[in-house]
């Protein structure tokens, strides 16, 4: 797969994850926000809740489901990145980790899906 491709296929799997969420009553503040050592794909408003949602796709369960291609680097790299929004945008409210995982055709949508602690 090129880069082009790829990024293609990563920005297909944003918009698809950002319909399924705003169909639930999620609304969208921002996307693609960059740090230093990582990028938040999409930053939502549930509630009173911010969430920092990375969108993972693969397109087939070869090597691994999407959600199991986030490991350990992957997460602190995006509690860094979350860590340095809320701080840019001088917010101190709650927020969440979630991940929506697409596998294929599968969309799975896991809140809560790591702690920043």
């Amino acid at each position: 797969m090129t880069d082009s491709s790829r990024r293609e296929s990563g920005q297909t799997a944003e918009e698809a994850a950002r319909r399924h969420l705003e169909a639930h009553g999620l609304r969208l503040l921002d996307r693609n926000a960059h740090a230093r050592r990582g990028e938040i794909d999409l930053i939502m408003e549930d509630g009173d809740v911010l969430v920092f949602v990375e969108v993972r796709y693969r397109a087939d369960a070869t090597h691994g489901s999407a959600l199991e291609s986030i490991g350990a680097t992957k997460r602190r790299r995006l509690i860094h990145a979350a860590s340095t929004y809320l701080q840019r945008h001088r917010l101190d409210r709650p927020c969440r980790f979630d991940v929506v995982a697409i596998t294929g055709e599968t969309l799975e949508w896991i809140t809560n899906a790591f702690d920043a602690a």
